[in-house]
């Protein structure tokens, strides 16, 4: 054979020319990623449809910014998205010069990070128990966690009220705290995390003499970092928003969280729309640090843990 021949062994590959169908199909699904569509015009139609449900959705937020910019006077009447009087910036300096608005970002800052501690720490060694260890009722226990998720938890209003009224704990942090810390949803999530560690690493730890609560601080945690980090961010997410558990177990001025405190923002006229929109304009603005700077780690938790309940 001549050597002008020979196919050439050197050099880049040819690029496969196999549909991505067909690779997918194969297996072969590494370095593919899902496009909007195959041709230019389903592609112009899925980004529109994305577009619309992205404006349908930042309406209300900008609803809300647009009603915090108007004088309490144009926001209680129909004056459409440009208020007669301009824009202003009252409301915001309203909402500062009461004593109120800071002690309830502070009450809701606080409860929200003791929540989200104890949930996590709860939550974990519920979940790691669950899935390592073996005790008698271990089945009939996680299946009552587990049915425990579908109860709504407006029902457990009246007993968890009682329960804190017979331990004398109502109006107090305590009594905000401790019900909410209880997740059996963040138990099922780590649970599943924890069945797919390598019970090798574990093992090997345990031949070099580490007990069961050293293998869990040391082996299992420090592995468990995203889908923790996406826990407590779930978590704390939901603490900061909650408005039902605070608004029932506490009266006190000094302990209301920052929900509870604006809907308690009204004159003598009524509800003050403007001062209220800011406020939750305000509100939210923690929020959303906090999902900028742990973003990363909830793609990541979601991506590789399989946060749906694989």
């Amino acid at each position: 054979m001549a050597p002008d021949t020979l196919a050439p062994t050197t050099g880049t590959p040819p690029r496969s020319t196999m549909p991505r169908e067909v690779a997918r199909r194969r297996g072969g699904t590494q370095g593919w990623h899902p496009t909007l569509g195959t041709g230019p015009t389903t592609r112009i139609l899925t980004s529109l449809a994305l577009v619309l449900m992205a404006a349908a959705w930042l309406l209300p937020f900008a609803w809300a910014i647009d009603t915090s910019l108007k004088t309490e006077v144009d926001a209680s009447s129909d004056t459409g998205w440009f208020p007669d009087g301009g824009f202003s910036l009252d409301a915001y300096r309203k909402i500062f010069d009461q004593g109120n608005i800071p002690v309830w970002a502070l009450n809701s800052l606080l409860i929200a990070l003791a929540v989200t501690a104890l949930t996590v720490l709860i939550s974990a060694m519920a979940a790691y128990a669950f899935s390592r260890t073996l005790f008698r009722g271990r089945r009939a226990l996680f299946a009552a966690t587990l049915a425990s998720i579908m109860v709504p938890p407006q029902i457990l209003i009246v007993p968890l009220f009682r329960q804190m009224l017979s331990m004398n704990l109502v109006d107090t942090y305590a009594a905000v705290i401790l019900p909410q810390a209880v997740a059996p949803a963040m138990v099922y999530i780590l649970k599943k995390f924890f069945d797919s560690v390598p019970r090798e690493l574990e093992e090997a730890a345990r031949i070099d003499g580490a007990g069961s609560w050293r293998v869990f601080a040391s082996v299992v945690l420090p592995l468990s970092r995203p889908i923790l980090a996406a826990v407590a961010i779930f978590v704390f997410i939901t603490t900061w928003n909650n408005f039902l558990w605070p608004f029932i177990s506490t009266s006190d001025p000094g302990l209301m969280t920052l929900p509870v405190g604006l809907s308690t923002i009204k004159d003598s006229s009524g509800l003050m729309y403007a001062q209220t929109s800011a406020a939750s304009i305000l509100a939210g603005i923690p929020l959303l640090i906090v999902f900028m700077l742990f973003q990363r780690q909830i793609v990541k938790s979601v991506a590789t843990t399989g946060l749906g309940g694989q």
